[in-house]
This record gives structure tokens, sequence and C-alpha cells, in this order.
């Protein structure tokens, strides 16, 4: 594998579940669907698995190939940025879940 297909991993895989979740939250946000909302958790539980299995393959694949290390970990940490979008995100989701059902 090449350095910029170890990066263009991390990058697919951040923007897949950047897009799927901001398509969850603002199709709620628009539509007030529910959902939109559940799917949004949904997505949550599918997507953490996911990416973890992905970012544990890149640091796998660095640690056997030494000089692709660099590449791995940026990749993987391109990948971490979802997770505080994703905490944001599921906060949003539980408030305006809860403050539109009263």
């Amino acid at each position: 594998m090449k350095n910029k297909d170890i990066i263009t991993v991390g990058k697919i895989s951040f923007w897949l579940f950047f897009i799927l979740g901001n398509i969850c939250l603002f199709g709620y946000l628009v539509t007030k669907i529910e959902a939109f909302a559940s799917y949004g958790f949904l997505l949550l539980f599918f997507a953490a698995p996911v990416n973890l299995v992905v970012i544990a393959i890149l640091i796998i694949y660095g640690l056997f190939n030494k000089h692709y290390l660099k590449e791995c970990i940026k990749a993987a940490l391109i990948i971490c940025i979802n997770i505080p979008i994703a905490i944001l995100y599921f906060y949003l989701g539980i408030f305006l879940m809860g403050f539109s059902s009263n």
C-alpha cells in the first residue's frame, strides 16, 4: 500500500461517517421525522466498531511495515476527529429528542 492510499483510507472512513451523521442530524432538524434520529443513534453503534477496526488494522499494518507507521498513525488520527463530533451529535440528539417529545 502506498502512503497516499493509507491516508485515503482514513479520509474515506472519516468523511463517510461524518456525512452519514450530518444526514441524520440535519434530516431530523429539518423534517422532525424521528427515523432520522433513530438511524443517527444506530449509526453511532455501527460506526464506533467499524472505525475501531479500521484504526486497529492501520496501526497493525504500520507496526508490521515500519516505514508506513507515520502515515498509518496520521490516517488513524484523521478518523479520530469524528469522536468529539459524534459526542456532540449524541448530546444534541438526546436534547432535541427530549425537547421535541414535550
